[in-house]
This record gives C-alpha cells, structure tokens and sequence, in this order.
C-alpha cells in the first residue's frame, strides 16, 4: 500500500481510499467485512459524507469503529454543507450542524480530513476559511478540503488563507473519470480536467 502525507495531519493517508456510499445498517455485517478486508490489505482512510445514505454510512462507520475498537487506525475523510431543496448551504449555521451531526454519527471527537461537500460561489471564500478555521483551531477537524470547487475558488480560498496566516484547503476531491463529461453528473459537481489536475501539479 502507498501512502501520502497530508498537511495538517499527522497520520499518513492510504493512496487507495474506501467508499462508504453503501454502509447500511440493515447491511453492517457487509460493511464491517470489506472494512476488515480494506485494513488488511495496508488501507486505512475512509470516505463518507452528512448525506450519504441518508446518514446511515456515518453511523455504520461509527459503529464499526466503536465495535473494532480501532478509531486511531482510520482516516476519517468526511463532507458537509451540500445543499438541499432549498438551496447553497455553505454557511457557519449549516457547517455547525453538518459537523455537529457527523461527530455524533461517527462516535468521535475528531475528523481528520473534513471537506465542504458542494461550494456556493455567493459566499467569498476568505469568509469560508474563516468559518473551518474555528474547527481547526478547537482540534475537531484536522485538515481541510473541498470536494466540487473549482480550481479558481481554491485558489482564492488559499491566498486569503496564507494573506491572513490561517489554515488554507491541503486537499480537493473533485469527480475523477477517464471520460471528462460534457455536462455535471449532479447539480454542481466539478470534475477534474486537464487544466485543473495541471494547477494542482503546479502547486
């Protein structure tokens, strides 16, 4: 298993990722077995997210970690603030409550990878920065990310972050396929392209 290292995290993060996107209760005893395969095989970071599974993935991962007894083995990677039928939720009101709730779910005191799920370019991006910089700053979260934010808003996040001596995005999770698709998958998803995967070798 290759590893990468990720700033704000002392933990190194396994290359290989598992998905968590069909941890169901009335299906645990699945899902604890490919997680028991995944960390014997050298994987040890975990993808999940507020709205996955209607929150049923958050709580399964939480159970099995609280039954394995192995939270300090596991990168949690997970991801709030999506929106909903009324619209953006990027705001400190709707990433409290998606923190808040994803704590409680996993059974934990500490994400350690967590990320803004969709973005809402109505919201300046050194205001976003501020709010995760609370959680931070409390050592609820380790590093911080993005998952469906262009490369621009990245980038203006980060030089607002580095302008202000705060923590700035250290990881992105766009869609990632062989095929770039003309259109998004789902409202507001961004995809990796060439120009963006070059940005960030860039970085």
């Amino acid at each position: 298993m290759e590893y990468i290292s990720v700033k704000g995290l002392d933990k190194k993060v396994s290359r290989l990722m598992k998905g968590t996107d069909y941890f169901y209760h009335n299906s645990y005893d699945k899902a604890a077995a490919n997680m028991d395969a995944y960390l014997a095989i050298g994987g040890n970071s975990v993808d999940s997210a507020h709205i996955y599974c209607g929150g049923e993935s958050e709580e399964v991962l939480g159970r099995y970690m609280k039954e394995r007894g192995n939270r300090d083995q596991i990168v949690i990677l997970t991801k709030g603030a999506h929106h909903d039928q009324n619209g953006p939720r990027v705001n400190k009101e709707a990433i409290r409550h998606d923190i808040t709730t994803s704590l409680k779910r996993l059974q934990t005191d500490f994400i350690d990878l967590y990320a803004l799920h969709r973005d809402d370019p109505n919201v300046p991006a050194g205001e976003v920065i501020e709010i995760l910089n609370e959680y931070v700053k409390s050592g609820t979260v380790g590093a911080i990310g993005c998952s469906n934010w262009t490369w621009q808003r990245i980038k203006e996040a980060n030089d607002y972050a580095a302008e202000k001596g705060l923590t700035g995005f250290t990881f992105s999770s766009p869609n990632l396929s062989l095929a770039k698709p003309n259109e998004p998958f789902w409202k507001g998803c961004v995809s990796a392209d060439a120009e963006t995967c070059a940005w960030h070798e860039a970085e």
